[in-house]
């Protein structure tokens, strides 16, 4: 790969890094629209002290000294939307695991048709067909599963190639990624994808799983891209450039670690993006012919009527699942976001301190109003 030229954006971008010999007073530092003493990582501890709120607001000292910022509040921590979504999707692909390995064949007919949950052994019942729902619906957490990997890991893949590679290298290189991408983002997905998929003899589930790999990864790679071009300029970066290191080096040493969150917030969006579409392909009647999934679970119970006959755990179980699993990943993708962005952890912080301030403020104005009364 060619290495990478020095082009007139690098200059003009250069121009525009701040100098580090300029200072400002801590007094006068507003982040966020707060004032020093109630900006996030600004020498602030949980609380502002017994200061008043206006010696909070106007940067002016406080009459108590406040403790130095602890470490650990510059730093991402476990929040509950992370727990959670780590405890939804990790009981979802230890069902998918494991229990497959404990039940019935999923494409048996020898059972009676639409029975009731309990009924003749069968934990959720059977289908009209004969079919036993739980073991229909444990292979197709595996099957999902298997889907939404392989979608997440071409989408990533071909993201890191036309965003990582593109911001980095710039010039010919850039323009040229940068069409492909511009031109596979202008297509709609969802139509490509059912007409590459009804064209298709044969469905398999990795033939799914590549048509939607192949329309996952173009909102990836824009935004990788940007996050390149601007890491490209970093003083680290240009240092590694000057010392001779190969750009394939650079990228997989310097800049593809500094976007790891990054990166595996946008390979659960594939993920998610591939279970949603695979559901919605095969309630079309486009999924996969060759394993059972949460999708052909649907199409399989809209065809046999599921909702008019009344049979509730033909469809829910599945529709249940697919909606627990996407919130899981959802909420992942939302604690990961946290981590990129510390605005989203530092200004609630920030916030609940104003609120203490302003009750410290209150509690005086109160007692004086008592003791008039």
């Amino acid at each position: 790969m060619a290495e990478h030229e020095t082009t007139g954006e690098d200059v003009r971008e250069a121009h525009l890094v701040t100098g580090a010999a300029t200072t400002v007073d801590a007094a006068d530092v507003v982040v966020d629209g707060l004032a020093p003493d109630l900006a996030p990582g600004v020498g602030d501890a949980e609380d502002v002290g017994d200061g008043s709120l206006v010696a909070a607001v106007t940067g002016e000292p406080a009459t108590v000294e406040r403790p130095r910022a602890r470490r650990r509040d510059l730093m991402p921590s476990w929040s509950p939307k992370l727990v959670v979504g780590l405890v939804i999707t990790g009981l979802i692909v230890l069902f998918a695991i494991i229990v497959p390995f404990f039940t019935l064949d999923p494409n048996s007919t020898d059972y009676d048709g639409l029975l009731e949950p309990g009924e003749q052994g069968h934990l959720l019942g059977t289908s009209a067909i004969g079919n036993d729902i739980w073991a229909q619906l444990a292979h197709g957490a595996r099957g999902s599963l298997l889907i939404g990997v392989t979608v997440g890991v071409i989408a990533l893949v071909l993201s890191v190639i036309f965003g990582i590679f593109a911001g980095y290298l710039g010039g010919w290189t850039d323009e040229t990624l940068s069409l492909i991408t511009n031109i596979m983002l202008v297509i709609p997905a969802l139509p490509l994808t059912i007409v590459l998929a009804a064209y298709s003899s044969s469905r398999s589930m990795w033939l799914v799983a590549g048509v939607l790999g192949l329309t996952a990864w173009t909102g990836s790679a824009i935004v990788l891209r940007t996050q390149a071009r601007s890491l490209r300029m970093r003083d680290y970066v240009l240092t590694a450039r000057v010392a001779g290191e190969r750009s394939r080096r650079i990228i997989a040493v310097e800049i593809l670690p500094n976007l790891l969150p990054l990166v595996a917030a946008q390979f659960l969006f594939g993920v998610i993006f591939a279970i949603l579409g695979e559901a919605g392909l095969s309630y079309l009647g486009l999924g996969p012919t060759d394993a059972v999934t949460w999708g052909t679970m649907l199409y399989q119970a809209q065809q046999g009527s599921a909702l008019t006959l009344g049979a509730w755990w033909w469809f829910v179980p599945p529709g249940l699942l697919i909606a627990l699993l996407g919130c899981g990943l959802s909420l992942v993708n939302f604690a990961i976001d946290e981590i990129i962005n510390p605005k989203l952890r530092n200004v609630p912080k920030a916030t609940r301190r104003v609120r203490k301030a302003r009750k410290r403020e209150d509690r005086p104005a109160a007692a004086t109003e008592e003791a008039r009364a």
